[in-house]
């Protein structure tokens, strides 16, 4: 799951720590009321810790996830996908699908991430996430793409894929593994190219993928 992106909302108060520390109790103590009572707290940990505590009872509606995914504040959105990943609600995947245009590189990444849990709906996502793949300015969102692509391994994916070996280190290692979902002459020349790779840690992966111990 990714979290590397750093985010800037102030640190909570003394007393939203506490209101924090209420929503997560009633997660553990079966009291939906509770948690419920702090959807609507000003402070963002305290509406993530509340979406996150129904979401352990196993009694979030869709309207309440719908609303979470839509939240001004980019944390809330985060965890709200964390739940889209596991989770058939039906608002689900439309708000998956929005934020993967999100304005937010943090939401976009963890956007990517829920969509390569869900290929139920990659008919839905592949066409987004080809596009974060191959140009959104943020090499962690691009990383994050091609890593669901993999994990995907829908055939639309694939040409991303492939061009991804010519970004950065990070996401060239990212597409190496990603590969391994797609099978053909083209994928097979693509992992004996990266064998040759500037970067170490790309040429260790298309050298296990490729079976490097017996070749």
């Amino acid at each position: 799951m990714p979290a590397r992106h750093e985010h800037t909302e102030p640190p909570p108060t003394a007393e939203s720590a506490t209101r924090r520390r209420q929503a997560i109790r009633a997660g553990h103590t079966g009291d939906p009321d509770e948690a419920r009572r702090h959807l609507v707290d000003v402070e963002p940990s305290v509406r993530s810790a509340a979406i996150g505590a129904l979401d352990r009872l196993g009694c979030m509606t869709d309207a309440e996830l719908g609303a979470s995914l839509g939240d001004p504040s980019p944390a809330v959105r985060r965890r709200a996908l964390e739940i889209v990943a596991t989770t058939a609600h039906p608002s689900g995947p439309t708000g998956m699908v929005a934020l993967l245009s999100d304005s937010d590189s943090g939401v976009t990444e963890m956007a990517c991430w829920a969509a390569g849990e869900r290929s139920d709906v990659a008919d839905l996502t592949v066409a987004l996430l080809n596009g974060i793949a191959s140009g959104h300015e943020d090499a962690l969102c691009r990383e994050a793409a091609v890593a669901s692509l993999g994990s995907l391994g829908h055939e639309a994916g694939r040409a991303v894929v492939l061009a991804a070996l010519m970004d950065r280190p990070p996401v060239r290692r990212r597409a190496v593994l990603a590969l391994a979902s797609f099978e053909g002459p083209d994928v097979e020349a693509a992992l004996e190219r990266a064998l040759r790779d500037r970067d170490w840690q790309v040429r260790q992966a298309a050298e296990d993928l490729l079976g490097g111990a017996e070749r």
